[in-house]
């Protein structure tokens, strides 16, 4: 850049920025081209003052002369405890605009999931799923951006934004290919640590091109710069110098600049050697030495202001500096001459109607780090009551109430519990845990402390089981936390060490506590739980004898609580997986409904048992061939996690157990794709987790069905569906699908050694259900070659077990097993025998298998065009194939 000013600035810190600012009217221009286009992202990171605030300037200058409606945030490095702060900022000109009645249709079913936490509607009676949250958020803005096409979202200082608006944008970034809307966002690299640093990366990466960096200004810049603001009569040294003071930092040299012409220093050699004095009054000490140089009373106003952070009125901040309004409005005069405070810049205006700002973050952040350490904690205490007696809430004055030294005051701990529970009703866990955590250093008093951090467990569990843990085992160890609250900390905890990898002491843990109990509701609870713990165990020899006393328990109860229906659930589950009759299995799982429906207290959404409970229901119905019992389930709980907002770990669960059921249908299309979103979401939460093993597991077994073997091994390979394998039971089984993806891959002897391992791990867990883990048919067929007098074993033991549990599809698919070792007509009567059962099993793929089996075996086009059909209609191409290569052999 020559000492020319810069060609479309109209700010002294756009100097040497002409390639971003291109950049800029680039996506700008084609945003506002086509209304349908893709959206676009841009990333202009660099360190303070070196002009992201400027270049976001520009871009609403830019934006609004092509027509462009621009929405605009700041971040606050005091502000970052304030949930969901910044996106608030970002959409407040739209929601104002609204009445609520608008708003509500604007949004549909997503106002009551995030219409609390963008402020505009009241929480709900349960406490939001985060992430569904954070998914509401991007359907409101995305419903929004499409009514204010061209929108562009400026978001300044995003190193600082709160930690839920970072979340929203990670997730929003990523979902910008059918939105037309152009988000800039300026950050200083370093700041960010933990999660919103993660997130930050996300949004970067979601750009797809490397981010703008911005650097410092060449010295030719820089003299431009100083002769444009003081004159072209400054000399080429006094410039030089200017430059070297300042590094080349625009906003330096622009506060620099100034100071030279307030002080009218000749901008001549001369006098360059008092340009660092000067510019050292601008900065850090300097800057607090300048600002008490105006006086004992606009030092309280800036430091109140500091404080405030935000909302910053002459009226709120009289309040916090003790001083009249006369007063307090002489002295927000004096700091805006002072260039110290400054009016709301339209760039980044609050919507909190404040009348002023710091002119920039680093004056703000010298004069907060200025106040006292004493003084600056009273006039947090002060600021938190000020809030608390405008009506704002406990929420709104936690980040105050955080600051306040510890100081025994059981007011201040029910300030913070009241806040921690506002937190939650609006799905932000984080700030509820900050407001428990320090509740606890105050201390409370002891007859709140075990209640202070059973609260906290709870806000932590979903987040941080192994600090969960910790909280909930102390709060237990503790007076105070008895009766029903006491139960429920144990069942939170023992749902912690499930999560945490410790399932054997998540077991240990409610036997323990059952123990202590009489006879009765609490301790019937304890022991549902137990055994539910005990029931989804990937091995059992920790636990023999578990089904016979679970039985024994099972049969006194009638249903007449939870308690019992949860029993009767557990009973029915244990039963399925062991393989007993299916029709008792159906008649204990119908005991636990009320009139066909699940009980209140025992919705999906309720929080008393836990999902793993009535996974467990529809998971019995599923293999005791009540399928459409089993679908409506699965669909009620995706209905009511998608009504509630619940898109985390919930939501994948009831896709995966949906697709469960579709795949028992036969269909295999339909399971397919829920499959797959039940995959997306559970990425989101993490790999490794069984609701993880659930979704992979189920859309590898899905694939094979479909004959999609290339697909089903590279989805293996990409997702890591390879041993060691989680210690709860996945369904469908993992050891028989993994072996039956290797035989399928044409790695036999790996895919044997695998369904022996199987057989290994069901005979530890005494299970015997040849439908819920098949690997004794499929290592059959298997070893049908090498070993027939093993296979033939392996066939009988089926067939027997089949007829023990006594469903069609169980014992189609072991007459399947049979027929495959024969020959001759035997193997015709096992095939038709096959597929007469399977005909009357509601498992539609299974019977298209049998079908083509048959016909192929006795030779009739018939029948293979009856499974034809069938294949046809579940998606089976493989099968589908397979029948078509039988008709033609039969045609030659």
């Amino acid at each position: 850049m020559t000492e020319a000013g810069p060609a479309a600035a109209t700010s002294d810190s756009l100097w040497e920025r002409d390639e971003e600012v291109a950049v800029v009217v680039r996506a700008v221009d084609a945003l506002c081209a086509d209304g349908s286009s893709s959206g676009g992202l841009l990333v202009f990171r660099g360190e303070a003052g070196l002009g992201k605030t400027a270049l976001l300037a520009e871009t609403r200058r830019i934006a609004e002369d092509r027509g462009c409606t621009v929405w605009s945030a700041r971040g606050g490095e005091t502000l970052r405890s304030v949930p969901f702060n910044v996106v608030r900022q970002l959409l407040q000109p739209a929601l104002v605009s609204l009445l609520p009645e608008e708003a509500r249709e604007y949004l549909g079913d997503w106002y009551d999931v995030a219409g609390p936490a963008l402020g505009i509607a009241d929480p709900g009676g349960r406490q939001p799923d985060p992430q569904g949250v954070c998914d509401g958020l991007v359907a409101a803005v995305r419903r929004l951006a499409k009514r204010d096409w061209p929108l562009v979202l400026l978001i300044d200082d995003a190193h600082w934004a709160d930690q839920e608006t970072l979340h929203w944008l990670a997730a929003f970034a990523e979902r910008l290919d059918d939105l037309s809307v152009l988000v800039v966002v300026a950050r200083r690299p370093g700041e960010a640590t933990g999660e919103s640093a993660r997130h930050l990366d996300t949004v970067s990466a979601a750009a797809g091109r490397p981010e703008n960096t911005l650097s410092a200004l060449t010295p030719g810049a820089t003299a431009g710069i100083t002769r444009a603001t003081i004159g072209a009569h400054a000399d080429a040294p006094f410039c030089r110098e200017v430059w070297a003071v300042t590094g080349g930092n625009p906003y330096e040299t622009v506060e620099l600049l100034a100071k030279v012409r307030d002080s009218e220093l000749e901008p001549t050699e001369n006098s360059a050697g008092e340009l660092r004095a000067l510019n050292r009054s601008a900065r850090g000490g300097g800057l607090v030495a300048r600002l008490e140089g105006l006086g004992i009373d606009a030092t309280r106003f800036a430091w109140a202001a500091a404080i405030l952070g935000t909302a910053i009125s002459v009226d709120l901040v009289a309040q916090l500096a003790t001083m009249g309004h006369d007063d307090a409005a002489r002295c927000a005069a004096l700091l805006r001459s002072a260039r110290i405070l400054t009016a709301p810049a339209q760039a980044h205006g609050r919507p909190d109607g404040g009348d002023l700002e710091f002119v920039h973050p680093l004056i703000a952040t010298a004069v907060y780090n200025s106040i006292p350490d004493a003084l600056r904690t009273a006039m947090h205490g002060i600021a938190a009551r000020i809030v608390t007696d405008s009506g704002l809430g406990a929420a709104a004055a936690s980040r105050h109430l955080l600051q306040v030294h510890p100081d025994d005051d059981a007011e201040l701990v029910d300030q913070l519990r009241d806040a921690a529970r506002e937190h939650l009703a609006v799905g932000a866990p984080d700030a509820a845990r900050r407001c428990l955590e320090r509740a606890l250093d105050e201390p409370p008093r002891p007859d709140a402390h075990a209640r202070v951090l059973y609260e906290l467990g709870c806000a932590t569990l979903l987040t941080a089981p192994a600090t969960t843990i910790g909280h909930l085992q102390t709060a237990l160890a503790m007076p105070g936390l008895d009766g029903p609250a006491r139960v429920d900390a144990v069942f939170r905890l023992s749902q912690a060490l499930l999560h945490n990898d410790q399932l054997e002491q998540a077991v240990r843990t409610v036997e323990a506590e059952a123990a202590r109990h009489e006879e009765g509701p609490a301790r019937m609870r304890l022991r549902a739980v137990q055994y539910m713990w005990e029931g989804i165990h990937a091995g059992e020899a920790a636990t023999p004898g578990r089904s016979e006393r679970l039985a024994d328990l099972a049969r006194t109860c009638t249903g007449r609580d939870n308690s019992e229906r949860a029993l009767l659930i557990l009973r029915g589950f244990d039963a399925m997986t062991h393989g007993e009759n299916a029709e008792e299995v159906v008649e204990l799982c119908d005991r636990a409904l009320v009139n066909g429906r699940l009980a209140p207290g025992l919705g999906w959404t309720d929080t008393e048992w836990g999902v793993e409970l009535l996974m467990m229901l529809g998971s019995s119905y599923a293999y005791a061939d009540r399928l459409d019992r089993a679908e409506n389930l699965f669909a009620e709980a995706l209905r009511t996690y998608t009504t509630a907002g619940w898109s985390g770990g919930h939501l994948a669960l009831a896709n995966a157990f949906l697709g469960l059921a579709f795949r028992r249908q036969g269909r295999l299309k339909d399971a397919e794709t829920v499959l797959r979103e039940s995959l997306r979401l559970a990425e989101r939460v993490g790999r490794g987790l069984p609701l993880y093993w659930s979704a992979t597991c189920g859309l590898i077994d899905t694939l094979l069905a479909r004959g999609h073997v290339e697909e089903a091994w590279a989805t293996a390979e990409n997702y890591g569906f390879t041993p060691p394998y989680p210690s709860t039971i996945v369904l469908p089984d993992t050891r028989s699908v993994r072996g039956r993806l290797l035989l399928a891959a044409g790695r036999t002897e790996e895919g044997i050694n695998e369904l022996e391992a199987a057989e290994k791990a069901a005979a530890a867990r005494g299970g015997h259900n040849p439908v819920l883990a098949p690997w004794s048919v499929d290592l059959a067929v298997a070893l049908a070659g090498e070993d027939p007098v093993r296979a033939g074993r392996l066939a009988t033991d089926a067939r027997r077990q089949a007829e023990r549990f006594g469903t069609d599809t169980a014992i189609g698919e072991a007459l399947r097993c049979a027929a495959a070792l024969e020959t001759g007509q035997r193997k015709v009567r096992l095939a038709a025998q096959a597929a007469t059962y399977l005909e009357a099993s509601p498992c539609q793929y299974e019977h298209a298998a049998a079908r083509i089996e048959y016909g192929l075996v006795a030779r009739s086009a018939a029948e293979l065009n009856r499974g034809l059909t069938l294949a046809r209609s579940c998606g089976a191409d493989g099968l589908a194939t397979r029948a078509r290569q039988g008709l033609a052999e039969l045609e030659g």
